[in-house]
């Protein structure tokens, strides 16, 4: 499962990051994640607002960082599909 976390590197940005690597740890999954800095990669997904999840090339989270319970349920459906 390719992860993607898109943000300049802010507090919340890091803090997306930190959370979807614990919920995938927690769930297992066999996932490789990038914390992308580059705001033309933003705009390429149409991502305006960060912090911002993409999994497996779609968005998933734009602007927030999502609970736990939250995250578990993006990445559970999103390993469903692989």
């Amino acid at each position: 499962m390719q992860l993607e976390v898109l943000g300049t590197g802010c507090a919340k940005c890091n803090a997306l990051e930190t959370a979807v690597r614990q919920a995938a740890e927690k769930l297992g999954l066999d996932y490789e994640l990038s914390h992308v800095k580059e705001i033309a990669k933003f705009a390429s997904y149409g991502v305006m607002m960060t912090p911002a999840l993409v999994v497996n090339g779609e968005v998933k989270a734009v602007g927030k960082v999502p609970s736990a319970a939250e995250l578990t349920t993006i990445l559970t459906t999103a390993a469903s599909r692989e």
